[in-house]
């Protein structure tokens, strides 16, 4: 004999492995009893003969169940039937029961059963708890069963399913079963149940089967609904090298996961609780209601389940971070998180009395809201946040998840006190903007339930306590509730975390070689698995930057002189606001979209676009302009503006809904209907904007880092109908959104921790400018605990502005304020996160909140003022580039710590002629950027200064010079990654070019040491 490589060799294994057995010989009149004991990992191998093609019913397994758990509605309801054989009574039944999973869905059946005649009848048991000893009787009770090559339909009895999963006798889910040795995968199987499974047939209905696996020996894929050809079908792997399919196996085949974890009868059982579920949703503009079932991603409840996992053995107090793309289904992982967590106990007691989720988006604030709803079954149990005194309400009214944005948190939380002992599970949102200093300060403050400290009299018999020691005590007070709390695990989910959440929640790892310590994510589920997998788009498939040229003219005869730096930047401001620019770049847009969008038939006709504009004047300019041409070519679609706020326009004040003729709060569903095709935004539905439609985006913003990566992809949903989408950018270049993308692509890591000596550091610096003397700062906290006015703290605090002014030149009061800023930024995140504290720290904190503010900034002459009265635009043009697919680095990101360098200086105005300036101008955005002279003028006129500038390359130079070259290459690399955006040329070539970034390292280096 030789191994069995067939497809039918594939089904007896998982057949074998689930039951036991290889199932019923394949005798076609042969009658055999169900069995009464499972095997395998606890399935009882069904028989095709007792399937009932009308109902959908494995009756042998349905009735066996009944008679084995509830005898007497059994009996009462008949449904023995004479002699064994079904009989009215019987057929009754099994119609009613039929027509209530057609209602209704499998799932809620399950749980709730059903009421026939005079009886309830339970169509499963659930999980026990403890020690109810009749309840685990009756779970032991359930009957899950698979059935092979199972004849499901009525007419066509020679189709057949591979599989079929059934509990107690109703179905849950499907297989069908490719092999990839005979030359059939996976997407074999999903074309089969498009081409081959009609969703008349009864079991293939909505809601009569919970899922529908096509599986072969390396992928699974899944659905929910069958829908012929537009059926959808999602991935349902573990994710091999942070992308998509399955890691090999050394114990059998990459997709044995699935029966052997996924679908064992507790594993079901867990989905079925906790997971699955029929969920309703509403249209705000039509009204329509649609019903969408949902069965967990894998990558879902793997989060899920390790945990809880972890919880369970170690209890409350820590912390966890999870990295999860954009498109991932964040809404139902904090949803089922928060709803298990709530029930979550160690021994007899539960781990966490509350479950409080804040959210940073406000449309979020009720999807989640409403996703945990959904899935708890018990709506009492949920509260929403939204005013003072809310939280304490809920509390006392036994509400167990209690949801709130993260900007109305700290009001609410403010003015509770939490009994002592209490423990909670804060899920949070987004945490990359969740959580600054303050804001998690707040938060640590008041679940701690400790209040701000107050000073109190001495008692009668005594002297009041000692005014130094009260001050530290409320130090020491302040200090401990800032820290992350001990009674608190905090789960912090984000697509793209900053150094600060991952020092903050991330897992510190062992020290590297070189004595480092690395923050890791808990759990990651990557944009490379997720576009791979199709669960998002790869926004970067087709990225087409636009470059402009123009040519400016002088419109007076007289030279003047102005600061170059700052003429470029107002120069290169106006032109592209010039109104003649925004109305070619609406049209290029407008035009765009008709003849390559709606034209080509995208999202099935349904496509919409977003322009992302540089602030609210120029988003007001774009909506003017598309509605006006849009008019002109009689275009039957219209442009909608969001941003926030009044402004003016044309001596006018407006309001996005006075532009747009309808609400605010009508943008999301309004853009979803006809006419509106364009969603024009300053800022607004940039993040957390989640629009399936959206397929082209026109960009007109300089964009960087964490808010590139959030703005591009809000065009990464997914849609059954959605294949590609575009992006047109008019004012970044393919280098710079490669650079913002590449740290989120894999999992993201921290370098290494944030350094508290730097603290040190800088108080040093901060105190050796002589700015205050100690008695002030002391003086200042004392009263500002004591709650005293402002005209006690003013005159201390001017005092030190006066010697501000007077001690330090314009340099040094830029570098003072800098290094004061940065320690009170720096000091605000470690405060939360170190194990030690310092009274001296926390007082100079307090004291530089104060005086940061009073403190004037250095004169500065506007050396620019008057150069756009002086100028006009003579001609524009632009030119659309190739589209191109960026491809990123197949490697994990790591990204630098919290920088607490601090300081600065006050840049030297560069001066020059209005006629040198503009000739200038006009070399670098005019021409195609490739005479020598040009690089040479920019190493000169922007690099060098900028690398000159670097803090810590002027503190090499002057405490270690040995390491000032180390120093000054670390800053060039630094200014070359912020010219990726004004100068692709010279920054490519420094990248490509080993012997010119020699040449610019040693001009530069030369330069700076004049």
């Amino acid at each position: 004999m030789t191994a069995d490589t067939s497809e039918k060799g594939l089904e007896t294994l998982i057949f074998r492995h689930m039951t036991g057995t290889d199932g019923l010989p394949g005798v076609p009149n042969r009658v055999a009893a169900p069995s009464s004991v499972p095997g395998g990992t606890g399935y009882f191998p069904g028989r095709r003969q007792d399937y009932d093609r009308d109902q959908a019913l494995d009756t042998a397994q349905l009735f066996a169940f009944l008679r084995a758990t509830q005898p007497e509605a059994f009996e009462k309801l008949a449904l023995g039937g004479k002699g064994g054989s079904g009989g009215f009574e019987h057929i009754e039944f099994l119609a009613r029961l039929s027509g209530e999973i057609g209602k209704r869905g499998v799932i809620d059946v399950l749980r709730k059963g059903i009421d026939h005649r005079s009886e309830h009848v339970d169509l499963f048991y659930g999980t026990p708890s403890r020690g109810n000893a009749k309840a685990e009787r009756l779970h032991g009770l359930n009957r899950f069963s698979l059935t092979r090559q199972l004849a499901y339909s009525p007419d066509e009895t020679r189709r057949a399913l591979d599989l079929v999963l059934f509990l107690n006798g109703l179905p849950l889910a499907t297989f069908e079963l490719k092999n990839r040795l005979t030359r059939q995968t996976v997407a074999d199987a999903v074309e089969q149940y498009r081409r081959d499974r009609n969703p008349r047939e009864k079991l293939f209905q909505f809601g009569r089967c919970v899922v529908h696996f096509a599986v072969d020996d390396g992928e699974v894929r899944m659905c929910t609904e069958l829908c012929g050809k537009d059926s959808w079908f999602l991935p349902f792997n573990r994710g091999y090298h942070d992308g998509a399919g399955n890691p090999p196996n050394p114990q059998g085949l990459k997709t044995d996961y699935l029966w052997r974890e996924v679908l064992t009868p507790a594993g079901l059982t867990d989905i079925l609780e906790n997971y699955a579920q029929i969920v309703e949703e509403k249209d705000s503009t039509t009204g329509k209601k649609r019903r969408k079932q949902v069965w967990p991603r894998y990558h879902q409840l793997d989060l899920v389940r390790r945990i809880l996992a972890d919880v369970r053995a170690h209890g409350e107090g820590r912390r966890y971070l999870i990295q999860h793309s954009a498109g991932s289904g964040k809404s139902n992982s904090i949803a089922w998180l928060s709803h298990q967590l709530m029930g979550l106990r160690r021994g007899d007691k539960p781990v966490f009395d509350s479950v409080i989720v804040v959210t940073d988006r406000l449309v979020l604030d009720s999807q989640i809201q409403t996703t945990i709803r959904q899935f708890m079954q018990v709506g009492a149990t949920v509260g929403h946040a939204e005013h003072s005194g809310d939280l304490r309400r809920f509390l006392e009214q036994g509400k167990k998840i209690i949801v709130s944005t993260v900007q109305k948190f700290p009001v609410i939380l403010g003015e509770i006190a939490i009994e002592a002992g209490k423990t909670f599970a804060i899920v949070i949102d987004e945490a990359h903007s969740s959580q600054g200093g303050k804001t998690s300060g707040a938060m640590n403050q008041a679940l701690a339930g400790q209040a701000e400290g107050i000073r109190t009299d001495g008692n009668e018999e005594g002297d009041g306590p000692d005014p130094e020691d009260w001050v530290n005590e409320t130090l020491e007070n302040r200090m401990a509730e800032r820290k992350m709390l001990t009674n608190a695990s905090y789960f912090a989910f984000t697509a793209t975390p900053k150094n600060k959440t991952l020092e903050m929640f991330g897992e510190p790892q062992p020290r590297d070689g070189e004595g480092r310590i690395k923050h890791r994510p808990f759990h990651c589920y990557t944009m490379k698995q997720a576009v791979e997998e199709g669960f998002i788009l790869d926004v970067l498939q087709a990225y087409t930057p636009v470059d402009s040229y123009y040519k400016l003219v002088a419109k007076t005869e007289a030279d003047p002189e102005f600061d170059t730096r700052k003429a470029k930047k107002k120069l290169r401001r106006y032109v592209e606001g010039h109104d003649h620019a925004i109305r070619l770049k609406a049209e290029i847009m407008a035009d765009h979209f008709h003849e390559q969008v709606i034209a080509a038939g995208k999202i099935g006709g349904e496509a919409r676009g977003m322009v992302v504009a540089g602030g609210i004047e120029r988003a007001i300019q774009y909506f003017h302009a598309l509605k006006a041409y849009l008019q002109e070519r009689k275009s039957p679609y219209r442009a909608i503006v969001a941003f926030s706020g009044e402004h003016d326009d044309g001596g006018v004040k407006v309001t996005e809904a006075s532009l747009n003729g309808f609400p605010s709060c009508d943008i999301p569903s309004r853009f979803r209907t006809a006419p509106y095709r364009f969603l024009v935004c300053a800022d607004k539905f940039q993040t957390g904007y989640d629009e399936p439609l959206l397929h082209t985006m026109y960009v007109d913003k300089p964009l960087s880092g964490i808010k590139a990566v959030q703005t591009l992809s809000r065009l990464n949903r997914a849609h059954p109908k959605k294949h590609d989408c575009f992006i047109l950018d008019f004012q970044n270049n393919a280098e710079a959104i490669t650079c913002a993308f590449q740290d989120y692509y894999r999992t993201t890591l921290l370098a290494e921790e944030t350094d508290p000596n730097r603290l040190h550091d800088l108080k040093t610096a901060l105190d050796d400018a002589q700015v205050y003397a100690p008695e002030q700062v002391s003086q200042v906290v004392a009263r500002f605990l004591e709650g005293a006015n402002r005209d006690e703290l003013d005159p201390i605090l001017d005092a030190c502005v006066a010697q501000y002014v007077e001690r330090l030149d314009e340099d040094e009061q830029v570098e003072f304020k800098g290094k004061a800023k940065s320690f009170c930024r720096t000091y605000g995140f470690l405060s939360s996160v170190l194990s030690f504290s310092i009274v001296g720290w926390e007082k100079l904190s307090l004291f530089l909140d104060l005086l940061t503010p009073k403190l004037p900034a250095p004169k500065e002459e506007n050396l620019a003022k008057g150069i756009l009265e002086a100028i006009d635009m003579d001609s524009y043009r632009v030119e659309k580039k190739a589209a191109m697919r960026i491809a990123l680095e197949d490697q994990d990101g790591e990204i630098e710590p919290v920088p607490a360098e601090g300081g600065g200086r006050k840049p030297e105005p560069e001066m020059d002629r209005l006629s040198n300036i503009i000739r200038k101008f006009n070399e670098q955005f005019g021409t195609l950027f490739t005479d020598g002279d040009r690089i040479v003028r920019r190493i000169r006129d922007d690099i060098a200064p900028q690398v000159a500038a670097d803090a810590a390359f002027r503190n090499a130079m002057a405490n270690t010079p040995h390491t000032a070259r180390l120093a000054h290459d670390k800053a060039l690399d630094k200014v070359m990654q912020t010219l990726m955006l004004e100068d692709t040329q010279v920054y490519r070539q420094f990248v490509e070019n080993e012997s010119f970034k020699r040449f610019v390292g040693d001009v530069v280096y030369a330069m700076t040491n004049l």
